[in-house]
């Protein structure tokens, strides 16, 4: 896969943990997270732009942050993957 198609599932990927949480169902959010990290490991990230590896490295902390937090920063990482899989790599 070229990480078009890699930033796309990322972003499907944290959409759904975003969703998990806001549904109140922590064993989907956790399950998706593991996705999303699986896949941040495959996107090549010498051609993505500092702002995207920045946010590819903050995914990391999602867990660590409260639910309603983890949910918000989720849906907006999922939205910006989204977008620069519309344009970018």
């Amino acid at each position: 896969m070229n990480n078009k198609q890699l930033l796309g599932a990322l972003a499907l990927d944290l959409k759904r943990v975003a969703i998990g949480y806001y549904r109140g169902s922590t064993i989907m959010s956790e399950r998706f997270f593991e996705e999303a990290l699986k896949r941040r490991n495959e996107i090549d990230s010498t051609n993505l732009k500092p702002y995207l590896v920045k946010f590819l490295n903050d995914i990391e902390n999602l867990n660590k942050e409260e639910k309603k937090a983890a949910a918000d920063n989720a849906l907006l990482y999922s939205t910006i993957f989204q977008n620069a899989s519309k344009v970018s790599a």
